[in-house]
């Protein structure tokens, strides 16, 4: 009975013994393994590993892209225009020995993020022109002065084994005396823009109007000159078809007396029927019955 109640003991021990001996790695974590509070290994394999049961003890660090929201901050611009800043931080622990040993925990990691973002913030906007901020440009053309936050923060934070993936400014915000100054601002600028390609406009209607108008003008003139070398030739045919017509003297005379029956006719139109004629005239002696 002893025997059985000691077998029992030893392997609830060895059993205990056992588990104390492993822990499990997953793949977005490193695991630190610590002796007498010292790091003595430090495990970025995922998976099962060994330690010294009831010595070691296992702390675990994230891998994973870590999200931290910074309060808005206060900067002033080079022209001396105050500003509140709203962004946030990306980052990761890169150094997990390096982190702990300077760091400890993610929240004093925050703070000292907090820190350094508000200083590189401070810096870089402190170079820039309010309006070289805050314009209607396209917002891409903001990118290099992300790049360029990002950059400074992320070299300040790897003696802290951390990496900074990225700094956004989400939003920048201007104290209310400053606001109605900045929106007028915009307002004129875009008025300005608008009145360039009116202006724009107008110049090539003006041009596109002033061409089309000179072209009307060279058909007119062209068609013009052909009707009156249309017209000139046609009197020229009509000049030559009467005088073959009235080549001799009694068909100059008949025609003569034809005109001038239709020169009595559309003197008559009228109400008055009465025309005054010169008795020697061959008209008046025709109408009269007088032989000529």
């Amino acid at each position: 009975m002893k025997k059985t109640i000691w077998i029992s003991i030893v392997a609830l021990v060895l059993v205990i013994v056992a588990f104390s001996s492993v822990y499990t790695v997953k793949e977005n974590e490193y695991a630190c393994t610590f002796r007498f509070s010292e790091i003595v290994n430090t495990q970025t394999q995922s998976g099962l590993h060994f330690k010294i049961p009831f010595i070691d003890s296992v702390k675990y660090f994230s891998k994973a892209t870590q999200l931290y929201d910074i309060p808005p901050s206060a900067v002033i611009t080079s022209d001396k225009q105050n500003m509140t800043v709203d962004c946030y931080i990306l980052w990761n622990i890169n150094d997990p020995q390096q982190f702990y040993r300077a760091l400890g925990t993610t929240s004093v990691a925050e703070e000292r993020l907090d820190a350094i973002t508000y200083t590189a913030l401070k810096i870089a906007l402190g170079n820039l022109k309010q309006s070289d901020i805050i314009n209607m440009n396209d917002g891409g053309e903001r990118n290099d002065i992300y790049e360029s936050i990002t950059s400074t923060v992320n070299e300040q934070a790897q003696v802290y084994g951390i990496e900074v993936e990225d700094v956004k400014i989400k939003r920048f915000d201007l104290p209310e005396s400053n606001q109605n100054a900045v929106y007028t601002r915009m307002i004129s600028e875009r008025n300005q823009m608008a009145e360039k390609y009116t202006a724009n406009g107008n110049f090539e209607a003006s041009k596109i109007v002033n061409d089309v108008d000179k072209q009307v003008n060279i058909m007119v003139s062209n068609a013009e000159a052909e009707a009156a070398v249309l017209e000139a030739e046609g009197e020229a045919e009509y000049m030559r078809l009467l005088a073959e017509a009235y080549n001799s003297k009694d068909k100059q005379e008949f025609y003569e007396f034809i005109l001038a029956l239709d020169a009595l006719k559309a003197s008559l139109t009228g109400e008055e029927k009465t025309i005054i004629l010169d008795q020697n005239s061959d008209l008046a002696q025709i109408l009269m019955g007088a032989d000529k």
